[in-house]
C-alpha cells in the first residue's frame, strides 16, 4: 500500500489505521525526514519515501521501490495537497496556481500512473482524495476548488476504466477537517475565518484527521465508489446541481460576501 502526504494529517492517520488493520505501508511525503521517522514508529512493515509528487520520474521510482519492498502494490491513496494564499482569479500569484495544481492534480496522476499496472495485477483499488470544495463555492479560493473538482473526475473516470481490468477505484470528499492546513487557511489568517464563517451549520462541522482516515479505510475494505464526511455534506453531495444554481446566484448579490471579496483582494495586492 502506497499513500502520499502521509507524513503527517489525514495520511499519516490512514498510515497508522491501515498498519494496525496488518497491511504493509509505504509512506511518502515531501519531507524525507519526516516519512522515514513516520516508517520506523510504525514498525517493520512500513516503508518512508521522501518525494515530490510533483516530480513524475521520482515518482516512478517510487512505485518501483514499493513493488521491490513488498513484492506487490495492491492499494494507492493520492492524498498528497495544498491550499492557496486567499486571492480572487485576477489577484491571485500565478505561481502559487501552478503550484496548486501541480501537488493537488497533476501530482495526483503522478501518483497513480505508474502504479495502476501493479494494482491491477494485483485486483486492487486506488483512492483519490478530493474534498467537498469540488461542488462548492470557490470565490477567493478557486484554484484549490479547480484542482479538487478535476480529481474527483479523475476518480470517476478511473472507477470505470479499473472496473473493465478488474480493479477499483474510489473518491473520498470531506469537508472541514482539523489538519495543520486548515488551522493554516481558516483559523490563523483573518480572510480565512471570514470565508469559513460563511458556511452554514452542518457544514462547519469538523472531523479530526483520525476520523477522515478511518472513511478512507473502511471505504478501502469495502472498495467504495464514494465516501464522503461529515454527514452534513452527504445531501449538498446528492442535491448540488439544484442547490448550486440557486446558492450561486445569492451569494453574487449579498452585501458580506461582496464585502469580503473586495478585503481579499486588497491584501492580494499588498502582498
Amino acid at each position: 500500500m502506497l499513500i502520499t502526504g502521509a507524513g503527517q494529517g489525514i495520511g499519516w492517520e490512514l498510515a497508522k489505521l491501515l498498519y494496525r488493520r496488518g497491511a504493509g505501508v509505504a509512506i511518502v511525503d515531501v519531507d524525507e525526514s519526516s516519512a522515514e521517522a513516520a516508517a520506523r514508529q510504525l514498525g517493520p512493515s512500513a516503508l518512508g519515501l521522501g518525494a515530490d509528487v510533483r516530480d513524475r520520474e521520482l515518482m516512478e521510482k517510487v512505485a518501483t521501490r514499493v513493488v521491490e519492498h513488498f513484492g506487490r502494490l495492491d492499494v494507492v491513496v493520492a492524498n498528497a495537497g495544498v491550499t492557496p494564499e486567499p486571492a480572487t482569479l485576477r489577484t491571485m500569484d500565478a505561481h502559487d496556481f501552478d503550484r496548486v495544481m501541480d501537488i493537488n492534480l497533476t501530482g495526483v496522476f503522478n501518483t497513480l500512473r505508474p502504479a495502476l499496472d501493479h494494482v491491477i495485477a494485483a485486483k486492487g483499488h486506488v483512492v483519490v482524495v478530493s474534498s467537498c470544495a469540488a461542488f462548492a463555492p470557490g470565490m477567493g479560493g478557486a484554484t484549490y476548488m479547480m484542482s479538487k473538482a478535476a480529481v474527483e473526475q479523475l476518480g470517476r473516470a478511473l472507477r470505470v476504466e479499473l472496473a473493465a481490468v478488474g480493479a477499483s477505484a474510489g473518491i473520498a470528499y470531506f469537508g472541514v477537517v482539523e489538519t495543520a492546513m486548515t488551522h493554516d487557511m481558516l483559523d490563523k489568517d483573518d480572510l480565512g475565518v471570514e470565508l469559513g464563517s460563511l458556511l452554514p451549520w452542518p457544514l462547519n462541522v469538523r472531523i479530526t484527521a483520525a476520523q477522515a482516515a478511518k472513511v478512507i479505510a473502511d471505504g478501502i475494505g469495502r472498495r467504495a465508489a464514494r465516501t464522503i464526511a461529515p454527514s452534513g455534506w452527504e445531501p449538498y453531495a446528492l442535491l448540488r446541481g439544484a442547490i448550486n444554481v440557486g446558492l450561486d446566484s445569492w451569494l453574487a448579490g449579498n452585501a458580506k460576501v461582496q464585502a469580503l471579496i473586495r478585503a481579499v483582494e486588497e491584501r492580494a495586492g499588498q502582498i
